[in-house]
């Protein structure tokens, strides 16, 4: 069944703002957000906070008021995805939705994963419960582009990020560290490492900067580090072999673990990303940002391998040095000025995940 409701988007901009609050906890299940609605008035609000934990419904039927839990049978639950169908770490909300009687369900995105699917709708169609579906459908593919990238194309959401100068350079020509963007700037990517899974860069980018790779400039949790070492010739005493987080370390030698440091052999002689997509899709790693350097950025862009670039423009000059990776006749869909830097965000042109204006990244 479906109906209309003049507040449906209302609402469910509501859920997205909810579900956005989970980001860098919930993962590898999706960003969730939901709200319940008597008579116009919200009785109850929730989110996915933490993987494992109670899902946003459940969250949202607990936070109703005692003295308004007679209402639940009368509600809305507007919910920015699908409620689950399965049992996972926790009960499927598609069935306490059916005991609680709610009325009437408003969906943004169907769930791609194969457990739940269309049955969470079939379990509330079945118990008589009308349903909407496609409500702000474009916002919620944005909210939920890692999750929908890793069931529907089998494989981690790519995200581009680097630093250039005003004159187009990512580097000196030794390829020497050299700081291009302010602290402002550094912090915002630390967030953006707490909020993905794995974290990129090339054996040149690790052997010239040293990187930790971790989110020393914001609270919240370390990726996981992949470094390209075919030869594992990299000092161990490096940053990225510290206990801070687990690294994979890519080589064509050797497999196994030692500590926090995973050894991940891979066929030098053929192209390694492919390969590299796919041990990552194996272990439910749902996205990741490369950082450097120039050639590793590039071989993705050739391979036209990525959904997103995170580009910085900072306030220096080099006149000579490596080249910043072309994006050939894009056109940012996001711009913003950070303390004298400048951000441009870039989809690429063959995502099915749009930017949405207004969207978070």
């Amino acid at each position: 069944m479906y109906f209309r409701h003049v507040n449906n988007e209302q609402y469910i901009k509501r859920c997205i703002e909810l579900a956005e609050k989970g980001k860098g906890s919930v993962s590898p299940n999706p960003l969730v957000g939901a709200v319940l609605v008597c008579n116009g008035r919200v009785i109850g609000e929730g989110w996915h906070k933490q993987y494992g934990a109670a899902h946003a419904e459940v969250n949202c039927l607990n936070s109703v008021k005692e003295e308004d839990k007679p209402l639940i049978s009368k509600s809305t639950m507007y919910v920015s995805l699908e409620p689950c169908a399965h049992h996972g770490n926790t009960p499927p909300c598609a069935d306490r939705l059916v005991k609680e009687h709610v009325k009437r369900v408003v969906i943004a995105n169907r769930d791609p994963f194969v457990e739940v699917d269309g049955k969470g709708l079939e379990k509330l169609n079945n118990a008589a419960i009308d349903i909407a579906t496609g409500v702000l459908e474009k916002e919620g593919n944005w909210l939920n582009r890692r999750f929908f990238c890793y069931h529907e194309q089998k494989r981690p959401y790519i995200i581009l990020k680097w630093a250039q100068t005003t004159d187009g350079f990512i580097a000196p020509e030794n390829g020497e560290r050299f700081q291009i963007t302010n602290v402002s700037s550094q912090q915002l990517v630390h967030k953006w490492r707490t909020e993905e899974d794995a974290i990129m860069v090339g054996y040149n980018t690790a052997k010239n900067d040293d990187p930790s790779l971790t989110a020393r400039l914001w609270k919240g949790k370390n990726p996981l580090r992949l470094v390209i070492d075919r030869h594992l010739v990299l000092p161990k005493d490096g940053k990225l072999f510290n206990d801070d987080a687990l690294t994979w370390v890519l080589n064509s030698n050797k497999e196994g673990q030692e500590g926090t440091v995973k050894y991940i052999q891979l066929n030098f002689e053929s192209d390694i990303i492919p390969q590299l997509i796919e041990r990552l899709y194996n272990t439910k790693v749902q996205s990741m940002i490369i950082e450097g350097g120039a050639v590793l950025l590039d071989s993705f862009i050739e391979a036209g391998l990525w959904d997103e670039a995170r580009v910085f423009t900072g306030n220096k000059v080099l006149n000579k040095g490596i080249l910043a990776p072309q994006l050939k006749q894009l056109n940012p869909v996001l711009e913003k000025e950070i303390v004298g830097d400048v951000l441009h965000v870039y989809v690429n042109p063959d995502s099915k995940y749009e930017y949405v204006k207004g969207g978070e990244l």
